[in-house]
């Protein structure tokens, strides 16, 4: 079974930066895409950044510019760096990644249990 597990959350002051990463482990498995998601209070879960298999990349209107997310896929591992931080970053990020595990069975997506930001004035 797949785990995904992240790291590099934490305090920093608006204008700072934080670099957060997300490594999947377990037996053989193929990753078709991995992205960044949070949420912070009050708000529903948003698409932050997304990458593909070929390199391509999206990011939601709020952070382009600012944040950055890299892939090393030889590591199977998903990175999101995050510049000129706000306080409206604040939220719980969630690494996701869409995974094979089997020949015979469609892949599937799978989740990290978060990491807090938190972005003060």
């Amino acid at each position: 079974q797949v785990q995904l597990v992240e790291s590099g959350g934490g305090l920093v002051q608006a204008g700072g930066s934080l670099r957060l990463s997300c490594a999947a482990s377990g037996s053989s498995f193929s990753i078709n895409a991995m992205a960044w998601y949070r949420q912070a209070p009050g708000k529903q879960r948003e698409l932050v950044a997304s990458i593909s298999n070929d390199g391509s990349t999206n990011y939601a209107d709020s952070v382009k510019g600012r944040f950055t997310i890299s892939r090393d896929t030889p590591k199977n591992t998903v990175f999101l760096q995050m510049d000129s931080l706000k306080p409206v970053d604040t939220a719980v990020y969630y690494c996701n990644a869409n995974i094979r595990v089997s020949i015979n069975v469609r892949p599937r997506d799978y989740w990290g249990q978060g990491t807090q930001v938190t972005v003060s004035s």
